[in-house]
């Protein structure tokens, strides 16, 4: 893939500390950050299995992809697997290459649904990623200030301005959450791939 996951990591903490140095009262930001991470997987609606079986099917979805050399090479494919589900989101450059990809994560047993959204393309630039973390900031943060949207059972995931929401949701949670992510300035396209609870 092209961009590798310990690179992903640095832009996402170069992205938030954009942000938080835009903002007053920084410590209360980061603070913040990572209490909203250990309420949301205390307040999952998955199981605890469910959220351990999930990560690990999503790490090995990354290894099966990282392995087809042509899709390292040329490609630049995320999966993001929650509650059984996965979701393909990236660029390649051909057909062939989005069904390889999706073949490969079809073969792992635990994933029960495939929602692919791959898109024929050359990968997207850095600056581009960078937006894409920093529209998903926006998203969750006005998220959390709805009083109708569980942020917790919600993940947010951007690809080159597209919005893909998943999560564990009621049909009123899902059309508040899409309602959001949809009103946003940047954003392009909002797709939903929720499983409604």
């Amino acid at each position: 893939m092209a961009i590798k996951p310990l690179l992903r990591n640095i832009l996402t903490i170069g992205a938030v500390l954009i942000i938080s140095g835009s903002l007053n009262g920084c410590a209360v930001v980061a603070v913040g950050a990572v209490s909203a991470t250990a309420v949301s997987v205390s307040n999952d609606r998955r199981t605890a299995g469910t959220q351990l079986d999930d990560f690990n099917a999503q790490n090995t979805a990354s290894r099966l992809l990282g392995k087809q050399d042509n899709l390292n090479e040329t490609a630049n494919i995320e999966v993001t697997v929650y509650n059984k589900v996965a979701l393909l989101t990236g660029q390649a450059p051909s057909q062939a290459d989005i069904n390889q990809a999706e073949e490969q994560v079809r073969s792992i047993s635990y994933v029960n649904k495939i929602h692919n959204q791959i898109r024929i393309g050359q990968p997207i630039a850095t600056s581009t990623e960078l937006y894409d973390r920093w529209l998903a900031t926006k998203i969750r943060t006005k998220i959390l200030a709805s009083d109708n949207v569980p942020t917790s059972q919600i993940s947010i995931i951007v690809e080159d301005s597209e919005v893909f929401l998943m999560g564990l949701v009621t049909n009123q949670e899902a059309t508040a959450a899409v309602d959001i992510a949809r009103h946003v300035d940047g954003v392009a396209r909002v797709v939903r791939a929720f499983e409604i609870y």
